[in-house]
């Protein structure tokens, strides 16, 4: 029997490992926690959500939306499970992230073909591995890595939003609303006010800010802080300008207080429901990596959160990933030794479900079961920004901006998303039946 060895039981390994043991693969599945942390989880469950609890919109007319649906339409193993952990938050899936990691962890556990060894994996040999340790991989493995590959990684900062406790906010003050009304009013709503909101942005502006050698180790000496877009600290967000905030992550635009329409909000912050029961809400976009008591302290300046229970502050951590088009042949594994594989954020992806998604097609490259993708689909061009050298290699989530252009011209942007998408996932299901047809 075909026989596999994947590290990191996170999103990457959890869906490499159930597609190889649904393929009848024997698979030694190693993760370390919770023997060794991390300086970001919680547990030492699989599959855990570490930043958000949200898997992005589930509309095809938005990129993560569109991954999603060629993901289910080559077979995705951990979806379906997101599925049946959904909390409300209208168009998008968010996922009480306990409920799911603790269903995929028992799910790989009673797996018949998968034997779970927590250790922290360190020795290379010439056995088939799969790399999905993610952005937390341990210093150790780094170091083991650096023997085989003669090149350095990179890394950059990734942050944390805080968490509120439902039963302290302030209700008077918060009104539930969808942006544009669109699906049901799942967000909670913080309205500012011009006078309220530059306090705020000001307050931000001049929170102090950790110091490097907070993060050092052994292979980052003199760090730099380099953060990814998309999580950048609301603090960083403020020093690029008074207005960035209200532009950007407090846009109020479509947010109209319903039960006051003559006082439009200048700013808003919303909340994400953590779990059904709503008992919890993530602050949404509001990464940060102040001091605790700065964050206790100036968040409480949000309205409606002037008493807020934090039941999670907001952190920062390093993240590494693997310079993918340098390093990694177009399967994966690595150019210098071809027996291991990279997957995951590791592999230079960014965010859930591209981590789901490299999970997903590693394992299928190895299987045989993928031997190419459509070049209009979202996901052979997220796989393609992996293999092409670029001066500074950033990672990468899944953009429309991928995709390549439409033959005919369509102003409306909406449209012309919806067109994209229809192509895509077309060619995709052409795919799967002359796959099928074959066999």
């Amino acid at each position: 029997m075909n026989k596999v060895r994947i590290v990191g039981a996170g999103l990457a390994g959890s869906e490499a490992a159930l597609q190889f043991a649904e393929a009848g693969w024997k698979v030694d599945l190693f993760e370390m926690r919770p023997k060794v942390k991390t300086p970001a989880h919680q547990s030492g469950d699989f599959a855990e959500l570490v930043c958000s609890n949200s898997l992005k919109s589930n509309l095809v007319t938005t990129a993560s939306g569109l991954l999603k649906a060629e993901m289910k339409l080559l077979g995705c193993k951990l979806l379906p499970i997101a599925e049946t952990c959904s909390v409300p938050s209208g168009n998008a899936l968010a996922i009480n992230r306990e409920i799911f990691s603790k269903k995929v962890t028992k799910h790989i556990l009673n797996h018949p073909n998968i034997n779970f060894i927590n250790e922290e994996f360190i020795d290379f040999d010439d056995e088939l591995t799969i790399l999905a340790t993610g952005p937390l991989t341990s210093d150790n493995l780094i170091e083991s890595l650096q023997d085989v590959v003669d090149n350095e990684h990179l890394y950059f900062f990734d942050a944390i939003a805080p968490i509120v406790s439902a039963d302290s906010l302030n209700y008077d003050v918060i009104y539930r609303k969808t942006r544009y009304d669109k699906g049901e009013a799942d967000y909670l709503n913080c309205p500012f006010s011009k006078e309220e909101y530059l306090r705020f942005a000001e307050a931000l502006k001049n929170a102090e800010k950790p110091k490097p050698k907070e993060f050092e180790n052994r292979f980052f000496k003199e760090i730099k802080f380099t953060y990814y877009e998309n999580c950048t600290p609301i603090e960083e967000l403020a020093q690029r300008g008074i207005e960035t905030l209200r532009y950007g992550v407090m846009r109020p635009v479509g947010l109209e207080n319903p039960n006051d329409s003559d006082r439009r909000p200048y700013a808003v912050i919303q909340l994400r429901a953590e779990n059904l029961e709503r008992t919890s809400y993530n602050l949404v976009g509001c990464q940060t990596m102040m001091k605790y008591g700065e964050q206790k302290e100036i968040l409480r300046m949000i309205p409606g959160l002037g008493k807020a229970d934090f039941l999670r502050y907001g952190s920062i951590h390093r993240n590494s990933y693997l310079n993918a088009p340098e390093l990694l042949n177009a399967d994966f594994s690595l150019k210098q030794k071809k027996n291991i594989y990279v997957a995951g954020q590791f592999s230079g992806v960014e965010g859930y479900v591209e981590s789901i998604f490299s999970g997903l097609l590693v394992a299928n490259l190895i299987l045989g079961k993928i031997t190419d993708l459509p070049e209009k689909t979202i996901s052979k061009q997220l796989w393609k920004y992996l293999q092409i050298n670029r001066k500074n290699f950033q990672p990468m989530n899944a953009n429309f901006g991928l995709l390549p252009a439409l033959s005919e011209k369509i102003k409306d942007k909406k449209l012309k998303k919806k067109k994209l998408a229809e192509i895509s996932l077309e060619q995709l299901r052409m795919t799967k039946v002359k796959i099928k047809d074959s066999k």
